[in-house]
């Protein structure tokens, strides 16, 4: 347990000390690229809640994704422009404060994950994995087709949201708050998966039946921890969209709930950071590879299925010597 937290830390340490790194050299790009690894390893550890501590295979994770970027693009247009979001029933009107988006943002996120998770949840095994996956296609598709946000072109809100006392447009300052929350979320899964509800959970995904003979009922703890997971992927989305000041369908995409587990996996499934250094590890790939070839993806592939062969406690597996998640 104290070498788990001692290499927790230390990669949570790495990428702060990049961040810090690159803004003492002026290299404002490489600050960039940590906030977005950042931003990734927060959806990485609200996926990780769901499937590596409750084994629920998730393919529908983008639509809480997309859902956070949407919330936070649509209330940041309507503060720029002045306009209302809605008039009646009540009139809700736009916002570019970050401390009021957030928790829309996870609410509608939340709730999303409250109708998904109590239809998909009622199937097992694959099942599960294509209902998630037809819930955020059809999420996805509705955006496509949604042209007073921008239909498939997107939407772009230009300016950056505030947080009270900072300067978001400055990059190390945004990576402070991506940073921050990502910790955050890091000791919520801590506390939670130590907790009575986490045991619970995890018992949950090694044997149901025998959950259920002791008095506990899976569907609801496993519910729970989909609701929750969707919370925290739903504000890594806003994040991300306010990282880029744009918003798109593809946010809602299989492709994106692919990497969101690609992320899970390369670090290591069920390790509280191994959705960080997954995500870290992609980000680096991609900037070092992308640049040698349209193809870079494939050497990722490669990297991948050589974890899932070889390593499958991923690459804190590798650190630490074990196979299998705590």
């Amino acid at each position: 347990m104290r070498r788990d937290m001692t290499i927790n830390l230390v990669i949570f340490g790495l990428l702060v000390a990049t961040a810090i790194g690159a803004h003492l050299m002026g290299e404002g790009f490489t600050v960039t690229l940590a906030t977005k690894a950042a931003i990734f390893g927060l959806a990485g550890v609200g996926l990780n809640l769901a499937l590596g501590y409750g084994g629920l295979v998730s393919f529908g994770h983008a639509a809480f994704f997309g859902i956070g970027g949407y919330v936070t693009g649509i209330f940041a247009s309507h503060a720029a422009s002045g306009q209302p979001i809605l008039t009646l029933p009540f009139t809700l009107a736009g916002s570019n404060e970050m401390l009021g988006i957030w928790p829309m943002a996870m609410v509608a996120a939340g709730l999303a994950a409250l109708v998904i998770g109590a239809l998909s949840l009622r199937t097992t095994g694959v099942y599960f994995i294509m209902v998630t996956l037809a819930f955020a296609q059809m999420l996805f598709y509705f955006a496509i087709s949604w042209p007073r946000y921008g239909g498939e072109d997107g939407l772009s809100f230009y300016v950056r949201n505030t947080f009270p006392g900072l300067n978001t447009f400055d990059p190390i300052q945004y990576f402070a708050i991506c940073a921050t929350l990502l910790g955050l979320a890091l000791l919520f899964t801590a506390v939670v998966t130590q907790s009575r509800f986490g045991l619970a959970l995890q018992a949950a995904r090694q044997n149901s039946q025998r959950t259920v003979a002791v008095g506990i009922r899976p569907y609801g703890i496993r519910l729970t921890a989909f609701v929750l997971s969707g919370m925290i992927v739903g504000l890594a989305g806003a994040l991300y969209a306010d990282l880029n000041r744009f918003v798109s369908p593809a946010m809602l995409s299989w492709h994106m709930s692919g990497e969101i587990m690609v992320f899970v996996i390369l670090g290591g499934v069920g390790r509280l950071c191994g959705p960080v250094a997954g995500a870290a590890i992609f980000i680096l790939l991609e900037h070092l590879l992308g640049g040698v070839s349209d193809y870079w993806q494939a050497l990722l592939g490669l990297l991948l299925l050589a974890i899932v062969l070889f390593a499958p406690g991923g690459l804190i597996g590798i650190v630490t010597g074990s196979r299998r998640h705590a």
